[in-house]
């Protein structure tokens, strides 16, 4: 039999990780376990630790000093930091490529806005939260500031977890289907200001849903 690569066999480590964190197997905050781990999936510490290190930079995990690896766990403060920064973010993506926008540009916005659209008709959750970050991390990828689409990465891991409990606890299956339309005319319009303040719109109901979810949880925690 063929060996399998070691890029290939982190990356099955990272994908079960994954699932199990989204699906809500592993709860916010609870804490990493390599023994546990390794022994659950069958593989040794070696790609089991850089797995989880893909997972700390992706920023779904976290290593605090003195008390080891935890999944993330966020508060509203955290929530409201983050969709702040993110205003901030996406807008100066915006500015960074509004005059270098052409043809192929808006062609992948509209591949992309479509796959986001496919995803919500199958009811496929999962996929359409990632292809909700697939379709937002697009301007991030276009400016091909690397600084910029660093952060991008640690904040989406955040919206990735919070936004699968969230859609768990109502029963959700994936964003609006017609939740990105304004967006997507505003991204590919003539107006730049009209793209900042649909940015603060857009940004400011996400915020507000997430923060409802955790409220609600506290409560009922």
């Amino acid at each position: 039999m063929a060996r399998v690569p070691k890029s290939t066999f982190r990356a099955h480590i990272v994908e079960a990780l994954r699932e199990a964190i989204l699906s809500g197997d592993i709860a916010p905050g609870a804490q990493i376990v390599e023994t546990g781990l390794a022994e659950q999936f069958g593989v040794s510490r070696g790609p089991l630790r850089e797995a989880i290190r893909q997972l700390i930079e992706e920023g779904l995990l976290v290593t605090v000093p003195y008390t080891g690896t935890h999944l993330i766990d966020l508060s509203i403060e955290d929530v409201r930091e983050i969709y702040s920064m993110r205003v901030a973010l996406e807008t100066f993506a915006f500015e960074q490529v509004w005059e270098r926008r052409d043809a192929a540009f808006h062609a992948e916005m509209a591949r992309r806005h479509e796959a986001l659209s496919r995803s919500i008709d199958a009811g496929d959750d999962r996929r359409s939260i990632l292809a909700e970050l697939d379709f937002h991390g697009f301007v991030y990828e276009a400016t091909g500031h690397r600084i910029l689409l660093h952060n991008w990465t640690g904040l989406r891991g955040r919206l990735q977890l919070y936004w699968a409990a969230h859609h768990r606890a109502h029963g959700i299956r994936g964003p609006r289907r017609d939740g990105h339309d304004s967006y997507v005319a505003a991204a590919t319009g003539s107006n730049l200001d009209a793209m900042r303040a649909e940015i603060r719109d857009h940004m400011r109901r996400g915020a507000s849903q997430t923060e409802a979810f955790i409220s609600q949880r506290n409560r009922s925690g």
